[in-house]
């Protein structure tokens, strides 16, 4: 009898061992740190991440030509075929929703914003922008939206300090920490 608890006990061990490990079918293999690190791209709002380089608002302004933002934002950044760059000259708001569906202005970090165009433009030639570029770009773009003056120069230290127009109409994304649930009640 005791021989039988022990082996039934020996059996559940070994199949919760089993079930834990997903099958592999033979096929592949693990993913190495470096592999993974070079998808681990996105930019976190305190900007750890970002890359060595800096850029000026002459810079943007530009490359805004250069890079040919203005076939598809427009000449100013007053949209074309995609949204518009700039704020809508609505006077003073409390609101900064109200000046219009504007990345650097409803964009609750000046990181997400040099993560969105590193990553995501110029359209269809999409991570071609060297670093340098970027924070050029981005200098631009938030000086024609007055958050940053015109004589300051972006960089990954300087860049995670700005503090954005809609920084405060966000929910905080809470710490979250590796076997742990992201959120209350949320089982992953």
């Amino acid at each position: 009898m005791r021989l039988l608890k022990l082996s039934s006990l020996l059996l559940l061990a070994v199949g919760v061992c089993v079930q834990a490990q997903s099958p592999t079918y033979g096929l592949g293999r693990a993913p190495t740190a470096e592999e993974v690190a070079a998808w681990d791209i996105a930019i976190s709002p305190d900007g750890k991440e970002l890359p060595a380089g800096s850029g000026t608002v002459a810079e943007g302004e530009e490359l805004y030509v250069l890079k040919t933002c203005f076939v598809c934002h427009g000449l100013n950044g007053t949209g074309a075929t995609a949204p518009r760059l700039i704020k809508r000259d609505v006077g003073e708001v409390d609101d900064p929703w109200d000046y219009g569906r504007v990345l650097p202005i409803r964009s609750p970090y000046a990181t997400t914003v040099w993560d969105y165009i590193n990553r995501g433009m110029p359209l269809g030639m999409e991570g071609t922008l060297t670093p340098d570029e970027v924070y050029s770009i981005v200098a631009y773009l938030l000086y024609i939206n007055d958050v940053i003056e015109e004589d300051m120069v972006l960089d990954q230290d300087s860049l995670p300090k700005i503090e954005m127009p809609n920084q405060n109409n966000f929910a905080r994304v809470p710490d979250w920490f590796p076997r742990q649930p992201r959120l209350e009640g949320y089982p992953y």
